[in-house]
């Protein structure tokens, strides 16, 4: 192809163009001129560079390249990019690409582009490699470790798809439950393992489970065998589709686990008569049930006045209580001797001691023990008197130490135990031990540091 001849100021456009950086050098290697475009390679310090050999301006491993291009003098099979390295004040590298052409005049000229940017896309390219990796190792162990449950799992378990409801995998104790001779378990109609007379009820729990996408069970007949099985159905999304995990108990083998009725009639008779307040909530806090002496604590002539209504509302300190209390039981934690105030039906406020649990049952409930402190303190009236009067010792500082200074470290000491006391109580939920201490959570971080406590408190929480 022929060009025709550029002017300078064409040249130098054109160069600007193709070219991050641009040295004019004698035949030698001797930098004469440089023009950078990019700011980002200012750092290098180019123009430093007029008057020194383009070999001294290069890392070690780079000048061998170096020579090699001032050597092809532009002859043509020496024109190609080379990748050199740069090293600049701070002590980082930069790496660029040159390729040298020779000039009129025993010239010689060398066009560098900038290779940060192919760099960083090629480090970034490395980074999502190893991403890539990590999250492909992390699903076979999640993969294995499904497949060891769903295997070794007692129950019969299917897995059934949404559309077709045909069995997409079944584990060793549903094949073992639900084979035939005939025909393979996987990839048959779920509704076929059952008897004719069941397989209505199936579909039904199939369609109640994908509508309300909750649990669903009903008692069914499984093909060639004469006792009653459970079935429950959960539905679930999976790449794009919904899936029901199928799970099948023997109602002969629940009945055998299941309590006398006479039991349950001696544990209900039992937390009636109970001597402390009992009461059971849902999920929720909205009451349940209650005997005698729970109503009693509460001024309560008939369980109406209180079941369906939230504990919350007798609670004197209300949502704070009742958010430390559900903060541990929804995470499975007894509650232990958990001390505040409730108030009655007549506006009277009674100290109490809570203590609670959390029961596994189809849905989440609560049971509430609530001991009354008046009576509790009434009936140890024998205690010695250090305990009555835990500062007595303090008598004994008297014309030791100012009273100012007795004083103080009294307060202090209170203090701190207070505030343990509800980090404690709250599981270090900052915020809640404020709100109970009548603290902004300001002042409260305030006395955290003054007391050395900011450490321990973030310790424990993690």
């Amino acid at each position: 192809m022929k060009l025709p001849s550029l002017d300078s100021s064409t040249f130098s456009q054109l160069l600007g163009v193709v070219s991050d950086i641009t040295l004019i050098m004698s035949a030698q290697g001797v930098v004469e001129d440089v023009s950078v475009g990019r700011d980002s390679l200012t750092a290098l310090g180019c123009q430093a560079w007029i008057g020194r050999n383009w070999l001294d301006t290069v890392t070690v491993e780079s000048r061998i390249k170096i020579q090699e291009m001032l050597q092809s003098r532009g002859a043509p099979e020496g024109m190609r990019w080379r990748h050199v390295n740069h090293a600049t004040s701070l002590g980082n590298e930069v790496a660029l690409q040159y390729v040298v052409l020779p000039l009129a005049g025993d010239k010689l000229l060398a066009m560098g582009r900038d290779l940060e940017s192919l760099a960083e896309l090629q480090r970034r390219l490395v980074e999502t490699q190893q991403s890539m990796e990590r999250d492909y190792l992390r699903l076979r162990h999640i993969e294995a470790r499904y497949r060891v449950l769903f295997d070794t799992s007692a129950e019969a378990v299917l897995m059934v798809d949404a559309n077709s409801q045909r069995v997409l995998e079944a584990n060793i104790g549903a094949q073992a439950l639900l084979k035939d001779a005939g025909k393979r378990l996987v990839g048959r109609d779920v509704r076929e393992c059952f008897a004719p007379e069941s397989q209505g009820e199936v579909q039904s729990l199939l369609r109640m489970a994908l509508a309300t996408g909750r649990i669903e069970m009903c008692a069914a007949q499984v093909t060639g065998l004469p006792a009653a099985w459970t079935v429950s159905a959960t539905v679930f999304r999976q790449e794009g589709g919904a899936q029901f995990l199928v799970r099948l108990v023997s109602r002969e083998v629940g009945a055998e686990t299941r309590h006398d009725p006479r039991d349950a009639s001696v544990l209900s008779e039992a937390m009636s008569q109970f001597p402390d307040g009992w009461m059971l909530t849902d999920a929720a806090g909205l009451v349940k049930s209650v005997n005698e002496e729970g109503m009693a604590l509460l001024g309560l002539t008939a369980s109406s006045q209180v079941v369906g209504q939230s504990l919350e509302r007798w609670l004197l300190r209300g949502a704070v209580d009742w958010g430390v209390l559900n903060t541990s039981l929804r995470q499975q934690l007894p509650v232990r001797n958990f001390a505040t105030e409730v108030r009655t039906l007549s506006g009277m406020t009674l100290p109490v001691e809570i203590s609670a649990v959390s029961l596994a049952r189809p849905e989440p409930l609560y049971a509430f023990f609530v001991r009354d402190m008046d009576r509790r303190l009434q009936g140890g009236a024998s205690v010695s008197q250090s305990q009555i009067n835990p500062f007595a010792d303090l008598s004994q500082l008297v014309g030791r130490r100012p009273i100012k200074d007795i004083v103080g470290e009294t307060v202090d000491t209170i203090e701190r135990m207070c505030i343990e006391a509800a980090l404690e109580l709250t599981h270090n939920n900052r915020a809640s031990a404020a709100e109970m201490l009548g603290l902004s959570r300001q002042s409260l971080y305030v006395k955290l540091r003054r007391f050395g406590m900011v450490a321990e408190v973030e310790t424990d929480a993690n």
